[in-house]
């Protein structure tokens, strides 16, 4: 079966994802997989001296060799994926081969591998988010006591600084690390329970041995280095999918925001920030002066595609009737695969723009002298109460130039706000000019911003690694 780009190819085939995380999504590994599944139940069944030390190393020798063309023409004729790969396999094995999935359902195997399967590809965007986070960290640092406009329902606020509004996004994927760490280590396979999940076969052929199904069980499940579920039905449950659903548009959410307001702050009227953008990249084909932002928008559609997957997941694991329906399955080979493949080109992206983004330090300072006085109003406010004012008269007095400033910024684009102030008799009846005009430099007035953007920066650096699970 060969496949080219004269017939359909998923964008994840070639366009979308890393091919570290294509490999694992690959169908040669996920037999690889239910391969090593196999050698774990029959070693299993070897120390319950069902099977020999000769056929178990028989099928060791071939777990990896995988033959996905003698499967697939197996396939034709069965009609029946798993068992055409038990055949493929025992056609390997001339001793093993008699043995393999001895009293195994097919969920037996498939789920098992499934969950090693999401387990390496968790564990390979651990690392991916690790990156991007310390990217983020190294930025934070940079540029923690860098003022500039924040904003609120889009329209100026108050300053903060550049620091504190990386941290922002870094502690959203912060959580998110925190919650994939805890659903790797607490990630379950089915284990090996049958048909319905009784252990009734099992039970039958242990009848005579010294070892219980569930010994057979733990010790398979044990060379998988994998925990299990203590109750399955055919499947395992698929609330479990739903979760690992839930994370990835978890993080698909945290980057979405991160990109959609990088795509404001890149639009000329802001213009203090720009993704990394080459010699030769074309931002459009009729505009040749265009800079679109290609990678936050891919960011943006991407993370989109991820936020509707767990509507999936929720339908296969509210609607999994009694002990099992195959109704998941097709849609499983999809959503599952796509998902991770879309997280690992999110989180790839993000990190390059983080780190090769350019920040406009002389449009983030036009800014904030732009908007700046409209915000330290606030503090000559405060130091006209303290010296005696009334609160009310003076929010009037400030009101009443701050709608002259605003107009005046319509016409000439400088903001004269703090002129006025000073000049205000009545304002200065309890304030000097000169404390107002100092007062009125909104740069200062960033409170504890820069400081617990470094602390959160910090608690990033030392952040730990999961190790690989083998």
């Amino acid at each position: 079966m060969t496949f080219s780009h004269q017939s359909y190819i998923s964008p994840f085939t070639w366009r979308y994802g890393s091919e570290a995380m294509r490999r694992l999504w690959s169908e040669t590994h996920k037999r690889r997989l239910m391969r090593r599944v196999w050698v774990a139940l029959a070693a299993a069944q070897h120390r319950a001296g069902l099977v020999t030390a000769v056929q178990l190393a028989d099928l060791r020798r071939q777990q990896n060799n995988v033959d996905l063309d003698r499967a697939l023409e197996i396939e034709k004729e069965t009609r029946h994926d798993v068992m055409a790969e038990i055949r493929a396999f025992a056609e390997q094995c001339p001793q093993g081969g008699p043995i393999v999935h001895w009293g195994a359902t097919s969920a037996d195997i498939t789920d098992n591998a499934d969950v090693l399967r999401q387990r390496e590809a968790l564990q390979l965007l651990q690392q991916q988010l690790h990156t991007l986070l310390t990217a983020l960290a190294d930025r934070i640092n940079a540029t923690a006591d860098i003022p500039t406009m924040a904003h609120t329902h889009i329209q100026p606020a108050e300053p903060t600084t550049l620091g504190y509004r990386f941290a922002v996004y870094a502690q959203d994927l912060l959580q998110d690390y925190h919650a994939l760490q805890q659903l790797v280590s607490g990630l379950k396979g089915k284990g090996l329970k049958g048909a319905v999940g009784t252990q009734a076969s099992f039970a039958e052929i242990l009848a005579d041995s010294d070892m219980s199904p569930a010994e057979m069980e733990a010790a398979a499940m044990a060379e998988l280095a994998l925990p299990f579920f203590p109750v399955a039905t055919q499947t395992y449950t698929r609330q479990q999918d739903l979760r690992l659903m839930q994370l990835l548009a978890g993080i698909a959410a945290s980057l979405h925001k991160f990109a959609l307001d990088f795509r404001v702050l890149q639009s000329p009227p802001f213009g203090e920030w720009a993704e990394p953008f080459g010699k030769k990249q074309v931002g459009s084909s009729a505009m040749p002066f265009k800079r679109n932002p290609i990678n936050t928008e891919n960011i943006c559609s991407l993370a989109r595609y991820v936020a509707g997957l767990p509507a999936v997941a929720w339908d296969n694991a509210s609607q999994a009737i009694l002990e099992r329906s195959l109704d998941d399955s097709a849609n499983r080979r999809i959503f599952i695969a796509e998902g991770f493949l879309a997280t690992d080109e999110l989180l790839r992206r993000g990190a390059r723009v983080v780190r090769e983004m350019v920040v406009d330090e002389t449009a983030v300072a036009r800014n904030m002298q732009t908007y700046g006085p409209f915000a330290a109003t606030e503090r000559v406010l405060m130091a006209l109460v303290r010296a005696g004012g009334d609160r009310q008269q003076g929010h009037e007095w400030i009101r009443e130039a701050s709608l002259q400033a605003w107009a005046a910024l319509r016409q000439s684009g400088e903001n004269p706000l703090a002129a006025l102030l000073a000049a205000d008799e009545r304002i200065t009846t309890y304030l000097p000019a000169a404390e107002i005009t100092t007062l009125m430099d909104a740069a200062a007035y960033t409170g504890t911003a820069a400081e617990r953007a470094r602390a959160l920066a910090a608690e990033i650096q030392v952040l730990p690694l999961l190790p690989p699970t083998p």
